[in-house]
């Protein structure tokens, strides 16, 4: 039976729901310490996907709408880790789920070395199965190192070495694939919803420097973009507490704009809600 994309839910529908799509690895299994700092402040959204060969990005999209709808979600803030900062972008041309903002982990629009896409494309479909089970198992020992204090990622590094099998080497080529076409710089530019991004000050596997000055001459939406010292491209893990609360501070920045208190007047108007002909009056830019 086909794999199906998976949603796990912590928190209550009243909070402010904040929905992780996970890097190219494609599951939650490296984001426990960042949801045990999250605490109980927002419904946290955790995505696994299918090792499928066949989805496009605008498919990544369409089943995350339609697993968010079966659940009951119908807007929320979106947190795009590396891979997924694409399935955002599409998610935003689509205009099917209304996003409150979008924060970005170590994410893009188009990657600013295709060419090291392509070759990790190639070697990555060249590895075998069983080299790949040396790595993880090495790259596991490391983990348990790096995460010693947190007790949340240590029971899932389990599960994340489990999980990589030679189906899931094949998806993690496809999604390379489809990095390398992507293109969403139009979308980028028109874009109205706040846009943030968070990254390590490490990150080989995505050059912050060139990322952010693209979306600084070139995403009008862009409200700002963290750099984390000791962090490296997987940012939300490596710099758990420092990463929560960033996001929890932008999250809260965008509620305090919709809803000043100190004059109703001043209130900031959805950047959603112009497409909804219900609520054109709220329309707006932030």
């Amino acid at each position: 039976m086909p794999e199906q994309l998976q949603l796990r839910i912590q928190g209550d529908a009243s909070q402010p729901t904040l929905i992780y799509l996970p890097g190219l690895h494609g599951d939650w299994t490296l984001i426990g310490s960042f949801k045990r700092a999250l605490g109980n402040r927002v419904r946290f959204v955790e995505t696994t996907y299918p090792r499928t060969l066949e989805w496009s990005l605008d498919d990544y999209a369409a089943n995350v709408e339609t697993a968010l709808a079966e659940r009951e979600i119908t807007r929320g803030w979106l947190l795009g880790e590396s891979f997924s900062s694409q399935v955002v972008w599409a998610m935003l041309a689509r205009r099917r789920f209304e996003i409150e903002g979008i924060i970005f982990a170590g994410g893009f629009v188009n990657h600013p070395i295709r060419a090291a896409v392509r070759f990790a494309q190639k070697i990555a479909g060249g590895i075998s199965l069983s080299l790949l089970t040396r790595i993880m198992f090495g790259y596991a020992k490391i983990a348990r190192y790096r995460y010693r204090h947190s007790p949340e990622t240590m029971k899932n590094i389990q599960e994340f070495v489990v999980r990589r099998t030679e189906l899931d080497r094949q998806a993690a080529v496809h999604r390379l694939r489809l990095v390398a076409a992507a293109d969403f710089c139009e979308v980028a530019r028109a874009a109205r919803i706040p846009i943030f991004a968070i990254t390590g000050v490490l990150d080989p596997i995505v050059p912050w420097f060139p990322v952010r000055r693209w979306f600084r001459r070139n995403c009008p939406a862009l409200r700002e973009y963290k750099i984390i010292w000791r962090a490296d491209h997987n940012v939300l893990s490596t710099a758990a507490d420092a990463s929560a609360e960033q996001v929890i501070q932008w999250m809260k920045s965008k509620s305090e704009m919709r809803n000043p208190k100190s004059d109703p007047k001043l209130e900031t108007p959805n950047p959603l809600a112009a497409p909804n002909p219900a609520k054109a009056e709220e329309g707006g830019q932030l």
